[in-house]
């Protein structure tokens, strides 16, 4: 039983044991198995259902004359699996291309070399090879015996790079998008404030603007604030509207109103003021003054409305199931659709139809905001097209979604809904990670023909020049977590690695999107390798930079790579520098132990002395500043610039100086291993804008940065 339960988990992609990132080696429990195989839609329970399923697998291929999707690379000769009857006979063959054309032709059987039989030999494997087709999402069409089609995507072998990347060496910065800060905002940064962000990072010669996920989140419960655990992938969060930029505000005097009341104006003083974003009261309040330009706002018209209506038809069913979706959790007072009437967790259900019609201007409504986002996100974009940005907008992709999300009620069946997405134990977590996302069904994904990856891929490349792909190591296998289970139970499941790339350089060709890979943690031996030789950025952190007791030098960082000194996960400079991660993770017990502490301290007075004597060695070091100073030395401007320009020294292809560093924020944005306990994703800036760019060090390290990224 436990010979064949394995045969069949490996056969679904389950790895059987795995390295821990201490070395330390891990089986998969049957009990895992069991769970995940079952999560997957293959049933495992007994004897019988094991050795049912293996033969099933085994003969599933042979049951079609053509898999569901080919995916061939560009200038290659194109190879179409066939299986037909062993006993030959002539085909005919038909190729329609994306553009409409079709290419047909007509083969004999007996011509072709048989690769392999099955069914008792009554069905042989054999390759039709088409020679070369233009890149692009095509259909084969097969008349046979039987008829068949199949998608076929043929894919470039790299991903875009922008032309800029061959003669010379582009920066920029990355920032928390909610955090930025200006004299008059709502509490909240905006699409607004990117504008405005973009400006200046463009009269300083900036390449691209990097950003925290933009995907939408929950309305109905805005302190689930991560953008790393969304509700949807495929549309934005409103919160970042700039409402006073949305036309119909000069229109609507019931907004306006509003907007001015005293009520309103005390509420954004407030907010405005505060150290952390009150995401209830700005939610309450933008999503008010947004209700009042809908009810202004005539659908109907020649103008505006004639362009919702166009965003409307293209989105289609996708944004028509994810309003309906936030008009539910209004409806429910939650958006944990499990909660739901058993009627309503069916997204094509009659009673979700009944109620869709019912509130068809809430469903409308919330249309209305992704088109308003639609329209600000193009305007950024445009804006740093037009400053001569040769990058412009990074986006970020997190990993998956929510258990309680948009996503996982509108297609149930492309994700694996009894598992979570997590990670083995790494130096976040000795226990391991759950990361509280569903992961998407490996067995679906080929089966649909890739069709929700592409879309996925299109929804987050649009109006980007270079896209994060949040822990990329996924695209080749994702550590799964049976539901309810501690980390330590989870497992690695195989993903089409193949596929996936393929598709990425299809998308990013087509966007003109450089993919950047998060490839940090657990990598698997060959993989950054196996990136690079596809043309997607590796990311290089300055605090995972090392080997043989030192910092690498900027030489020794690789080229196709973006570098920076932290992720919102790790400590700023400041704070790195006056251990505020240590002393946050004492406070809320995150140590095992008194000495587990008291070993980080430790390890970081060495990191410190450390990272001083790799600015010396580069000859960054302030005046009079040695390494020997460094259990007495305060960090200062000085030395946030000199570890900016000890990156920007390397000749990789991208390098991005973190907001927070610029202004000196001690707080990291996020705190790993902790929820309600620390302010994650709510700190705000201390400055505007305008003020941080005003000020003379912050003017000083951007000019070193430049110059540094110019020589």
């Amino acid at each position: 039983m436990e010979a064949a339960l394995k045969k069949l988990a490996e056969a679904a992609g389950i790895e059987a044991w795995y390295w821990d990132i201490h070395g330390r080696l891990h089986e998969t429990a049957p009990d895992t198995m069991r769970v995940l195989l079952r999560a997957m839609g293959i049933p495992a329970n007994t004897e019988s259902d094991v050795e049912a399923r293996l033969i099933s697998l085994a003969e599933e291929p042979w049951r079609r004359a053509l898999p569901s999707v080919i995916v061939a690379r560009e200038n290659g000769d194109v190879e179409v699996p066939l299986r037909l009857p062993a006993d030959g006979g002539t085909i005919r063959w038909s190729v329609r291309l994306e553009t409409g054309e079709m290419q047909t032709g007509e083969c004999d059987l007996g011509a072709l070399h048989v690769e392999e039989v099955g069914q008792g030999g009554r069905i042989a494997l054999r390759k039709l090879r088409l020679g070369p087709l233009p890149i692009g999402y095509h259909d084969f069409h097969l008349a046979a015996a039987e008829e068949a089609t199949s998608r076929l995507i043929v894919a470039p072998r790299r991903c875009y790079l922008p032309p800029e990347f061959s003669s010379r060496k582009c920066w920029g910065l990355a920032a928390q998008l909610y955090a930025l800060k200006s004299s008059g905002d709502w509490g909240i940064g905006d699409f607004g404030h990117l504008q405005t962000l973009i400006g200046r990072l463009a009269d300083a010669g900036a390449d691209v603007v990097g950003l925290n996920p933009l995907h939408a989140l929950f309305p109905d419960a805005p302190e689930n604030a991560s953008p790393y655990s969304p509700s949807s992938r495929l549309f934005c969060n409103p919160l970042y509207l700039d409402v006073t930029a949305v036309p119909e505000f000069a229109e609507s005097e019931e907004a306006r109103v509003l907007a001015a009341s005293s009520q309103v104006t005390r509420l954004l003083h407030r907010a405005r003021d505060a150290e952390f974003i009150d995401y209830k009261s700005v939610t309450a309040v933008k999503l008010a003054v947004l209700d009042c330009l809908f009810n202004s706002f005539d659908a109907t018209s020649n103008g505006r409305g004639a362009a919702f209506r166009a965003f409307v038809e293209r989105a289609g069913q996708t944004l028509d199931r994810f309003a309906t979706f936030q008009m539910l959790s209004e409806h429910f007072a939650t958006h944990d659709w499990m909660r739901w009437p058993a009627a309503c967790r069916d997204p094509a259900s009659g009673f979700v139809s009944e109620l869709r019609g019912r509130h068809a201007g809430r469903v409308s409504f919330y249309k209305y905001l992704q088109w308003l986002c639609e329209e600000q996100l193009s305007a950024a974009a445009n804006l740093a097209s037009r400053r001569g940005m040769a990058i412009g907008l990074y986006n970020d992709l997190a990993v998956s979604v929510d258990a309680a999300s948009a996503d996982h009620w509108s297609r149930q069946d492309l994700f694996v809904g009894d598992a979570r997405v997590g990670a083995p134990p790494d130096p976040f977590n000795e226990a391991g990670q759950e990361w509280g996302v569903v992961p998407l069904n490996p067995f679906r994904l080929p089966a649909l023909g890739y069709e929700p990856f592409i879309a996925l891929l299109r929804a987050n490349m649009r109006h980007t020049g270079a896209l994060r792909i949040d822990h990329v190591m996924g695209w080749r296998r994702l550590f799964l977590i049976p539901l309810g289970a501690k980390p330590a139970a989870g497992a690695y499941v195989r993903y089409p690695l193949d596929d996936l790339l393929a598709i990425a350089a299809l998308e990013s060709r087509r966007h003109r999107c450089a993919v950047i890979g998060e490839d940090l943690g657990t990598v698997p031996a060959g993989f950054r390798e196996r990136m690079a030789a596809a043309n997607v950025l590796s990311c290089r952190v300055l605090a995972f930079e090392r080997e043989h007791g030192r910092f690498r030098r900027p030489a020794e960082y690789p080229q196709l790579a973006s570098v920076s000194a932290a992720t919102h996960d790790l400590a700023t400079l400041g704070g790195f520098w006056g251990s505020e991660d240590i002393a946050a993770k004492a406070n809320l017990g995150l140590f095992k132990s008194p000495d587990e502490e008291a070993r980080a301290r430790v390890q970081r007075a060495d990191d410190k002395r450390l990272l001083l004597e790799a600015l010396a060695d580069e000859s960054l070091l302030p005046e009079n500043v040695s390494p020997a100073d460094v259990d007495r030395l305060d960090w200062t401007p000085e030395l946030a610039s000199a570890v900016h320009a000890y990156l920007a020294r390397s000749p990789s292809v991208l390098f991005l100086a973190q907001l927070d560093d610029l202004a000196g924020e001690a707080y990291q944005a996020n705190l790993p291993g902790s929820t309600i306990q620390y302010p994650n994703w709510r700190r705000r800036q201390i400055r505007t804008i305008d003020d941080l760019f005003s000020d003379a060090a912050v003017q000083r390290a951007v000019t070193a940065i430049a110059g540094e990224r110019a020589r």
